[in-house]
């Protein structure tokens, strides 16, 4: 382990664009197979690694989804929940959004009270615990049409979880507009709820444009394509609107087909909010440790550029004044002890 990757390691982090299911880690995985053995995802933990090497996007998406099939009851929620908080706490990820999708769960039958019960519990033992605070968005599948939107925006409205804090878009781009979920968008943000789609991410600039436009996005997920069109790119910069950067991901799911070639560059070289987020971490064979890592190479960043990008994430999150004041401080204090 290299200097700059232990301090990245100690360093307080929030995160906030990592998936429920896509945080399974192998061990997770392997005992939901076993529990579920008609699934064709492998119980062996070492087999999971050829199992999550992915073609592409579209077969990512097939992968990801067979696990999401291992998610059939309330207590599978729980443990999965709890146990994603277990990880990040390794990483000491103090704060972190995690993209749920209620609709992946209820529509193989898990009552939506029941899931929702599920999670705070896992979050509420969470947070005494381990010291992990998670927050939720709650995802459509872009991918199951308007009805999982439907869902979605119901369970979101309706059932309303404590740490509930925004609304998404999630899922294959291609062929799924942004503008047919408008009328659930308004509805969540009606309620109170934060609006952050994943765009641009295996789609150009436009789709980006559609979710600032049509779904009032607050943050970006992903983002990929912005730097191809440079107005967007200022006017992501003049309004201080985040980007969720995953390199990794966007490396596995072929979204850019070289590493050294990852547009973050462009984009914090344009001034706009980048925050660097794990998305899937073991199916890309990876976490957020690691993203930092590639993070800090690209961008050429030494101890002190890291402690601010960890700040951006902060900045970036939808936690209370107070709470972003605390996590600050302490990424500052961790950093001054480190030079010292």
């Amino acid at each position: 382990m290299s200097v700059l990757d232990s301090f990245i390691a100690g360093l307080p982090k929030a995160e906030l664009h990592v998936h429920h299911v896509g945080s399974a880690s192998p061990r997770i995985v392997s005992e939901l197979a076993a529990r579920h053995p008609d699934s064709p995802v492998p119980t062996d933990p070492e087999a999971l690694a050829d199992f999550f090497t992915f073609r592409d996007f579209a077969h990512f998406i097939e992968v990801y989804l067979s696990v999401v099939d291992l998610i059939r009851d309330a207590e599978d929620v729980r443990l999965l929940t709890y146990e994603v908080a277990r990880d990040m706490a390794r990483q000491n990820i103090r704060y972190a959004e995690l993209t749920v999708t209620p609709y992946s769960s209820t529509r193989r039958g898990i009552p939506d009270a029941a899931f929702v019960e599920a999670i705070e519990d896992a979050r509420k033992a969470a947070e005494t615990e381990l010291g992990v605070m998670l927050r939720w968005c709650f995802d459509i599948p872009g991918e199951a049409g308007l009805e999982a939107a439907e869902e979605t925006a119901r369970i979101a409205c309706e059932l309303k979880p404590e740490g509930l804090v925004s609304f998404g878009l999630g899922g294959p781009e291609i062929g799924v507009p942004r503008p047919q979920f408008k009328p659930f968008f308004d509805r969540a943000i009606a309620a109170g709820l934060h609006s952050v789609p994943h765009a641009g991410e295996t789609t150009g600039p436009q789709t980006i444009w559609d979710a600032l436009v049509d779904l009032r996005a607050e943050r970006i997920g992903h983002g990929t394509s912005a730097p191809q069109d440079p107005d967007l790119l200022a006017h992501l910069a003049e309004h201080r609107i985040p980007l969720e950067v995953c390199p990794t991901s966007n490396l596995a799911t072929r979204a850019v087909t070289d590493l050294e070639q990852h547009p973050i560059k462009e984009m914090a070289a344009a001034g706009v909010l980048v925050t660097v987020n794990s998305d899937d971490p073991p199916m890309f064979g990876t976490d957020l440790n690691r993203e930092y890592g590639v993070a800090a190479r690209l961008l050429e960043l030494d101890a002190a550029g890291v402690a601010d990008l960890a700040k951006n994430a902060v900045e970036a999150s939808f936690m209370d004044a107070a709470g972003k004041a605390a996590l600050r401080a302490e990424i500052d204090a961790y950093t001054a002890a480190w030079r010292g």
